[in-house]
């Protein structure tokens, strides 16, 4: 593999000289930054991008924090961040916010001292007024993905999380349904209050047509929702006709304990849920879900990181909504 020295001797300058062409820097004759660049050709030399970095004050890269790296809607929202990435020319460098306030603040300053053109966030776990925050204590953008955060953080992105239960849960009140349950993890996040309030505000809507609603608390999870289910069942409280799931895996585990209860899903109990996880037509029975767009949100968002980097312009924020995918986890409720 060629080195800076090799094309230092082929081309018969400094190193100085050959830096200043790689990085764009200081002043080399036309003629000269020609030759070099012929040189490097020749050669197949390859620079550094840490002595880019070093040189320029970039790393050429995009930065991206993640709260969480379980679930396949993770891995959705990564495979798109990657592709983008490579697409724009840029590397993607990843950094774990394990679930909490304090190593997401701390994996964004680690970005930060890596010299990211730009971050890309998704925070379970932050305040609004904490992004807003960090927004201002460093010098580059922040893209905030899955929250709608105040303009004055920089672009934000997100899905309407509320108004997807309520498209879920209408979806069972179309069916005939009036006696609905919610399946979800206590409002202990941004995504969690959301649809819990949507289902609140879905209940409260339709109560003049005997729509009435229960929760039952599961965090995120196949094996926690099924434990959920099972204690919530033999405390002797029963779901009603329905059964709205905050998340795939919280369904799926949810009607695993149904079955083991002699209860039958649909024929028995109509459950719905939201994300549309790639296992969820796989299932059984095939979950009817909402689905969420994180392949175009994310591809968005590295849209606008790029539009960021070039030219410095913050659109407004942008709010996804998803579309209802109907299998057969949910059926016509006969009175």
């Amino acid at each position: 593999m060629a080195t800076i020295n090799d094309v230092c001797r082929a081309a018969g300058v400094s190193k100085a000289t050959v830096s200043r062409v790689i990085n764009g820097t200081g002043q080399v004759k036309q003629s000269t930054r020609e030759k070099v660049e012929a040189v490097m050709a020749q050669l197949n030399y390859r620079p550094s991008s840490l002595a880019q970095a070093l040189a320029s004050q970039s790393a050429n890269s995009i930065g991206l924090v993640i709260s969480d790296f379980t679930g396949g809607y993770f891995g959705s929202l990564l495979k798109q961040a990657s592709v983008s990435a490579e697409q724009m020319g840029k590397q993607l460098l990843f950094a774990d916010g394990h679930n909490n306030a304090e190593d997401e603040l701390s994996a964004v300053h680690s970005l930060v001292e890596k010299k990211c053109d730009i971050i890309i966030l998704y925070s379970r776990k932050l305040s609004c007024e904490q992004i807003v925050a960090l927004s201002r204590s460093i010098t580059i953008p922040i893209v905030t993905v899955g929250r709608l955060v105040p303009q004055e953080a920089g672009f934000s992105i997100s899905f309407d999380q509320a108004n997807a239960v309520k498209k879920a849960g209408g979806h069972l009140i179309e069916l005939g349904h009036k006696q609905l349950s919610y399946i979800g993890p206590k409002p202990s996040t941004p995504t969690a209050t959301l649809r819990l309030q949507g289902f609140h505000q879905l209940v409260e809507q339709y109560a003049h047509q005997g729509v009435t609603g229960k929760v039952c608390l599961s965090p995120f999870g196949f094996m926690e929702s099924y434990q959920a289910t099972k204690a919530y069942l033999e405390s002797g409280d029963c779901f009603g006709t329905a059964i709205v799931a905050a998340a795939d895996d919280i369904a799926i585990g949810c009607i695993k304990a149904l079955r083991e209860q002699g209860i039958k899903v649909p024929q028995d109990i109509s459950v719905v849920s939201i994300d549309n996880d790639p296992c969820s037509p796989f299932v059984e029975p095939p979950l009817t879900t909402i689905d969420i767009p994180i392949k175009s949100i994310t591809e968005r968002a590295m849209e606008v990181a790029k539009q960021l980097i070039e030219k410095g312009i913050i659109p407004k924020p942008e709010v996804y909504s998803g579309d209802l995918i109907i299998r057969e986890s949910a059926i016509k409720h006969l009175p």
